[in-house]
């Protein structure tokens, strides 16, 4: 089990690597997370046949453990709407009891189910990777902690306890989350491991051996800083530094509204040669751009009353209306609509930015599936996708159609895929229901001529670090 001592310490990335290292090693290997809180999400697999969503970090790390990614992995994921509201999914389908539950009344609920689902792929593999959340030490939440340290007891679990080193303070850090542990907890963690190490590994001395006299735990890892890994990140934003190697010739500017969501889909464009991507919260942060995207969102209508009272809504339209690109996704499509109508209170009612004209309806099912499909007649600045195959998933509230009354008057849009995708009559706006575009070889290719590097790929150069960074016997 990785622990961590705050979040973005690197409990995924390392889980992440984990999970290749073992598979490497000839082993069946599963990751698991009990409960995740992020938008990011992923389709994939229920034991009983059908689809649902988990946290796109176990996703990720199903696919480094060369394993089919199903709902058991993440059994309990939180999508936070607001600041004090998530909606809660269990077992990859939305539980409209659990999430109007309170945080500290769900904890009994949902330990069985997260318990069955880690008992049962501890039955099935040979190694079962586990990552926690935040940190073990969050004494207020002990009492109602399902991810942490309850996990680690459960099944006895061998702890690494994380700390990002860049951030300063390491060895505090993780001295003070140990002292904080009760005395059969601090049993559980055989090791300490300093990430996001950069300059000359022998100043740290004596501060390890220090270290491991006041704990018994030792240092067994010390990674160095891992710029341009690859691997999407599991929340927030990318680092600005990596970049897209070469002469620049493609500057993306993505919206980064409050509940940005499936945002990790974007990593492939960071590692396209030549092209820049860039986070965007406001008009100036747009200006120059090539291309503007507008992601999905958990909150549709409140993100584009977010996106107008920063004024992003007149910039968006001034790109459009020089015949500059501009893309949305999920969200961003029914952003780019007329208006957002939604009779049964699930996301809110408003106008759209007006550049496509569709109407979208907000339904009480959640559409939740893997989707394969193919461009039609893709005309003008997209037109490099007219007739690509591309393969991706579902994640939406909402339907989407053409607008009756400006349909009578022949203003549609060019529908591309049946139900998924459309662009305006001049070519540069597009907008469709599809999550992973980006993932797919064959889209990179026709819009760049160019790929990006594998996930494969990115997942060996990890599980390659592994071997070099831990101590012998460390990972036993």
């Amino acid at each position: 089990m990785v622990l961590g001592t705050s979040s973005g310490a690197g409990k995924s990335w390392l889980a992440t690597a984990l999970c290749r290292h073992y598979a490497n090693q000839g082993l069946r290997v599963a990751p698991f997370k009990a409960q995740n809180m992020s938008n990011n999400a992923r389709v994939v697999a229920t034991p009983a046949g059908g689809y649902g969503e988990i946290g796109s970090a176990q996703y990720f790390q199903a696919l480094a453990a060369r394993a089919r990614p199903d709902v058991r992995m993440n059994p309990l994921l939180l999508k936070p709407e607001a600041d004090t509201r998530s909606q809660v999914v269990l077992l990859g389908q939305v539980s409209e009891e659990l999430s109007r539950l309170p945080w500290r009344g769900r904890s009994q609920q949902v330990w069985p189910q997260i318990a069955a689902a880690l008992d049962a792929l501890r039955a099935e593999n040979d190694v079962v990777v586990i990552e926690g959340a935040g940190s073990p030490a969050e004494i207020n939440l002990m009492t109602s902690d399902v991810v942490n340290l309850r996990v680690a007891r459960h099944c006895g679990a061998h702890c690494l306890l994380v700390a990002d080193i860049d951030r300063g303070g390491a060895f505090a850090h993780l001295y003070g989350t140990w002292a904080l542990l009760s005395e059969d907890d601090r049993a559980l963690i055989k090791g300490f491991v300093l990430n996001k190490f950069r300059g000359d590994a022998a100043l740290l001395a004596p501060a390890p051996e220090m270290l491991q006299d006041k704990t018994g735990v030792p240092v067994v890892a010390t990674i160095p800083m891992q710029w341009n890994h690859g691997l999407p990140e599991e929340d927030g934003v990318f680092d600005t530094r990596s970049t897209g190697q070469g002469a620049i010739h493609t500057r993306i500017a993505v919206i980064a509204y409050p509940r940005i969501s499936n945002l990790d889909e974007f990593q492939p464009l960071k590692n396209v040669p030549g092209v820049h991507l860039a986070w965007a919260r406001s008009p100036a942060e747009v200006e120059g751009a090539d291309w503007i995207i507008l992601p999905g969102s958990k909150a549709t209508a409140a993100d584009l009353a977010w996106l107008r009272a920063q004024g992003l809504d007149a910039a968006i339209a001034r790109h459009a209306a020089r015949g500059a690109r501009v893309l949305g996704i999920c969200g961003g499509l029914q952003m780019l609509g007329e208006a957002l109508i939604d009779p049964l209170g699930v996301d809110g009612n408003g106008p759209g930015l007006g550049l496509l004209p569709l109407v979208t309806r907000f339904a009480a099912e959640k559409t939740v599936r893997p989707t394969r499909a193919r461009f039609g007649a893709v005309q003008g600045a997209w037109q490099q996708l007219a007739g690509v195959a591309v393969q991706g998933y579902e994640i939406h509230h909402g339907q989407t159609v053409q607008h009756p009354a400006l349909a009578r008057e022949g203003k549609v849009a060019r529908e591309l895929i049946g139900g998924l995708a459309w662009q305006n009559p001049e070519g540069n706006v597009l907008g469709l229901y599809l999550h992973g575009l980006f993932e797919d070889a064959a889209v990179l290719q026709a819009l760049f001529g160019a790929g990006a590097t594998t996930l494969d790929a990115v997942f060996e150069r990890m599980a390659a670090g592994v071997g070099q960074w831990f101590a012998p016997g460390a990972l036993a």
